[in-house]
Parts: C-alpha cells; structure tokens; sequence
C-alpha cells in the first residue's frame, strides 16, 4: 500500500527525534576530534606540545609512541629521547580521536648554545669523532697518562663510558662542547644526552669519586664543590643536553705591568670587560635561550666554507666593546681540526674588517732558497719591515719602543736607523749531524749536540747593524776574530766548542752555528718543504714553522759505517738512541703556517707521529 506524503514526513521527523535522542542520551559515546597539526619534525630533547590548554578541555589519553607510559591530561608536554619516527594519538575513551607524525631528529649542539657565546669548540656528533681524538691522545702520551687526563677532564668519561659501555645515557648522534660567555668568568662544558636524570646522576658520581662534593639544588640542579675549595660548579640539563659551568679561580695579583705594545694587530684580541663568576647566569643564558643559538650566527656561517670539514671544530668572535672603544681589525677566528690515528691538521681562517699587516708585502728569505736540504727544523717570518720592528720592538709611541730607544740613543745609536735597516725576512734552518752525533756518543757515552744552525735576515743597509755590532763588542768577554769582506764583516768565534760565523753582507746578514755543511745536497728548501707540507708556506708573505724528528731518526738510521767506530758498537749506539726517542715522544713532525688572505689571514698546521707508535684503546 503507498504511503501518503504525511505519513513520510512523520517517519523522517520521527527517526531524527529518536537519533538525536540516542545521540545525546545518557550512555552514548560522542567522538571529539582533536587537532594536532600537520605532520612535522622535531628535535630530540625539545618538549613538543600538543592538544589544547584551555580551561575545561576535554581529558585525553596520550600515546606517544616511543614506549614510556601513555600520559593523561586535556594537553600533552612530551621530549623525545632519541631520533626517530614516531606517531602520536590522541585516546578519548579508548577511541582514538587524532593522531600525529612526528619525525624526531637529533639536535645541533650549536642550537644548544647561546648565540651571544664569545668562543664554542665543538665536536657536533660523538659517534665517530670521539675514537679518532682519543686514539690519536693515546698514542702523542700513552694510554694511561691519556687516562688520567681524560678522566679529569669536564664530562669526558661520561661520553667514553658510553661509547665504550654502550651506556644509553649520552646520545652518540649529538655532540660535545666547551663554550665561554662574555659575562662568565669560566668556560661551560655542554653534552647531549637521552636519559637527563640518569646523565645526573652518573655525572654527579663521577663528579664525588674525585673528590668533589655534590649537593642537589631545590630547582633540580646540582652544586658541586670542588675538592680544592675553588668556586662552585653548576650541573644542569636542559632540552637534551647536560650543562657543567665551570667558573675560573681567583687570580693572584700581578703587579708586574703588563705587555706594551702589540707586536701585530692579529694578536689584538682581549677580554673588554670583566666578566664574573656566577654560574646561574649561565643557567638564565641556557634556559632562556629560544631560536637557533650559535647556529645561525652570520659571522660563523660565513666562515665555515672557507675551512674544510673536520671532526672539531673552533670559533671565537671579536670581543663585545665598551662604549667608546675603538674597533680592532679581527672579526672572528674559525677553524676545524681533522683527526687520524697518526695524524692531526688544523685549517683556520681569521677574518678582518681591513688589509692586515697594512696590506704591505715582504720578501720570500733568501736563505730558503738556495742552501741545505734536509734540515730537521726551519721557520721564516716574512712580513712588512716595520711589523717584523714591531714585533721585535714594540709598536711606534708604546713604552716599551721608546724606552728602546732611548736606552741606544744614550749608547750613540739610532734605533729607528736599525728597524729601518730590516728588510721584512727572517729565516731558521737546524740540521742534524748523524756521523758527529754517533761518533761523539761512542767515544764519551753521552749525547750531545752536533749541527749546525743557519739564521738569515734581509738588510736594507748595513751600517746601522755594524755600528750596533761595534757598540755590543766593547767591553764584551767574548773573544772573536774580525775581518772586512766586500761590503761588509765577517766574524768569527767558538761557543760552546763550536764554531760560530757571523757575516754582515750589503744585502744579508747570516749566522752559521756549528759545522759547516759539507757533502749535503744543496737547492730550494722552501719549495721541498711546500712539497712535503702543502699550500705555498715557507714562501713571500708567510710566517711558517717546521719541526721534523722523523728525518732526525732516519739519518741516524741511515749510518751503516762510521770511520774508527766498531760496527757492533755502532750498531749498539743506534738501538739505544733510537729506544731514548721512542720513549721520549712519538712525534714524527709539526707544521704550523699563517699567511694572509682576502679578507682576512689563513693558518694551517698538522702534527703526525711516527709510523707504529704506541697505541691505546682499539674502538670498534
């Protein structure tokens, strides 16, 4: 039978009053959506912070999906131990009601740190940085003098314990720092972790094995004390790291005035005003810290492509200025330091708000050019004339130039005559006598020096150096011989048993300590040193130092015979000298060169050990 059009009316009107009944009655449950945002990343340690805070908002329980406890509450703060996707719900009477990706990344050390840090060195993830630095400690001091230095350094243990132990405590996928705030006297050590009560925890037991008190604080810090009696320590966490302010000690009087003059505007960089030591202003500057911290400071972003990648990494920027203090030319240092088991090399780039050095350039020295291959030692300054006076004298109108001179002028010399005299260049070459040194070691059972050692500077006028050399002569005890050569002096004398030349040329002055080098090759040292090192030090411009022991035991190595010597006791001689060296340092060279650049000076260095030298800890 059809229904009439009023009979459908009354149904629909019918089945509505009864759905909205059953839907409000008592016992039905009502499904409340929860909005938690779009799927997003987050970093680990930094609480996220989701559903509603207002007052009356429906309670919910929360899953967060990393195995803690579901929590409840109308709004969820949670932090993320570790790195990891995770997806969030939100639970309404068992019934979920919104959900969430959280994508859970680890958190740069430098977002860590306040951006107004004065200097930050850092290594920005533990896991497969720290191995290599220890490694490399191990084996430049030994394993137990390693050991214990380590063990007294700020956090460290705690960070090799968990890469050692596979403690979940410290997180290997973030980093480990040191930094220092201008208004901090003391410097900060900054860690991060996954679990902050039990990095705590394990850091105050380090803390109390060696010695020193630690005692909670109300605010869930903790105070420690260190056994010495010096200023209080502060340990704290915060958003996945784990803070220690370290304040300085007291610093005894010095009555003694200070260093006049600085040699050369890129030293020029020093504290402007005096800081204090109080660790809770570290804490405000940590906990109030919002944004990115260090890592988006424009001055370091700037300088990190102009080194390379490394495994830690040093910035350092200009100096905060009090007001009406004149702006120094150094904006900021960066650097990196790579680390291998045998090798270290540092690349740093200083920058400068103008040419340093007065942009002048100076001459490549003479003496590197042509003399000697092989020295086990060779350093060269070349810079302008009157910055090479400045660090020899002081700067012009500081007190320590013009006590300078005024102390020559009273001795009849014209000190400014002398400085002018300099050409800008500045060259050392040490070399080992291997055949002198084993003879000497045979015959009288003890080592000596056997060598000879070149020291060259340029001259612009030779007059001055006579005069001054005339001056120093009179009156002196050391006896000498003196004779004219064209354009200049030659003398000669014995120091030590050696025999020692000095030789005043119109160009050059040259002084030859020690045996003369006959039967070694000669040629371009400058350029065999660039070839062993790298980039152009030891050339025009350049302030370049190089230590090589490894040569040194190679060329007593190489001593198959020795005229008059046995070959068994030539043989005994060389194990026990090359068993003195072994214990004595397993350096095999150093390198450090500074040169400048646009925009600034570049400074490169290595340091590597010898081949097999004494190892500690294996990593795996």
């Amino acid at each position: 039978m059809p229904h009439s059009p009023r009979s459908v009316r009354r149904s629909v009107t019918l089945f509505l009053l009864l759905t909205a009944v059953g839907l409000t009655g008592p016992g039905c449950r009502r499904a409340v959506r929860t909005d938690l945002g779009e799927d997003r990343t987050v970093e680990t340690g930094v609480p996220v912070t989701l559903g509603s805070g207002e007052k009356g908002a429906q309670a919910l329980s929360w899953d967060v999906g990393d195995g803690t406890p579901a929590k409840q509450g109308a709004q969820l703060s949670h932090a993320f131990a570790r790195p990891g996707a995770y997806t969030v719900r939100a639970l309404h009477e068992g019934q979920e009601v919104g959900r969430v990706r959280l994508t859970v990344v680890p958190r740069p050390l430098l977002r860590a740190v306040p951006g107004d840090a004065q200097t930050v060195l850092w290594m920005p993830r533990l896991q497969g940085n720290v191995e290599p630095l220890v490694d490399f400690h191990e084996r430049l001091i030994g394993p137990e003098e390693a050991e214990e230095a380590l063990r007294e350094a700020p956090l460290v243990s705690i960070v090799l314990q968990s890469l050692t132990q596979g403690s979940s405590v410290v997180d290997p996928e973030e980093g480990f720092g040191l930094f220092i705030l201008p208004e901090f006297d003391g410097v900060v050590a900054v860690l991060g972790i996954t679990e902050p009560d039990a990095a705590m925890s394990a850091v105050a037991s380090e803390l109390e094995s060696s010695g020193h008190q630690v005692m909670p604080t109300d605010d869930g810090a903790m105070r420690v004390v260190p056994q010495d009696g010096s200023e209080p320590m502060l340990l704290f966490v915060d958003r996945g790291y784990l803070y220690l302010a370290i304040p300085d000690g007291p610093e005894a009087e010095d009555d003694e005035e200070g260093e006049e003059g600085v040699p050369l505007e890129v030293l020029a960089v020093e504290p402007p005003r005096p800081a204090v030591a109080d660790v809770q202003l570290v804490r405000r500057a940590v906990t109030e810290l919002t944004g990115p911290g260090m890592s988006e400071v424009a001055l370091l972003n700037e300088l990190r492509p102009k080194v390379g990648e490394g495994n830690v990494y040093l910035y350092t920027g200009a100096p905060r200025l009090d007001e009406g203090e004149e702006e120094g030319p150094v904006r900021g240092f960066f650097a990196s330091m790579t680390v291998r088991p045998e090798h270290v090399s540092l690349d740093g780039f200083l920058s400068s708000t103008r040419p340093l050095l007065q942009g002048a350039s100076a001459p490549p020295s003479a003496l590197m050019a042509e003399s000697g291959l092989g020295p086990v030692a060779a350093a060269q300054l070349s810079v302008p004339p009157e910055e090479l006076a400045k660090l020899a004298f002081g700067a012009p109108g500081s007190p320590r130039r013009e006590r300078m001179v005024e102390r020559w002028r009273a001795r009849g010399l014209d000190a400014e005559a002398l400085l002018k005299a300099l050409r800008g260049d500045v060259a050392m070459l040490v070399y080992f006598d291997a055949p002198g040194f084993l003879r000497n070691f045979v015959r009288n059972q003890r080592p000596e020096p056997r060598g000879t050692v070149l020291i060259d500077a340029g001259l612009t006028s030779v007059e001055p150096v006579l005069r001054l050399l005339d001056e120093r002569a009179q009156g002196s005890s050391l006896r000498f011989a003196m004779e004219k050569i064209p354009g200049g002096r030659l003398y000669k004398t014995l120091l030590w048993g050696q025999p020692v030349q000095l030789r005043i040329g119109p160009e050059r002055a040259t002084l030859i300590a020690g045996e003369p080098l006959e039967g070694r090759p000669r040629g371009d040292v400058g350029k065999s040193l660039r070839e062993r090192f790298g980039g152009e030090a030891f050339g025009a411009g350049h302030l370049s130092v190089m230590a090589d022991l490894g040569r040194l035991r190679a060329e007593l190595d190489a001593q198959e015979s020795l005229p008059g010597v046995p070959a068994e006791r030539l043989a005994s001689a060389q194990a026990l000298i090359k068993a003195v060296l072994e214990g004595f340092t397993p350096l095999d060279s150093g390198f450090l060169d500074f040169s400048l650049a646009e925009g600034g000076a570049r400074l490169k260095g290595s340091l590597r050990l010898r081949e097999n030298a004494r190892a500690g800890q294996e990593w795996k």
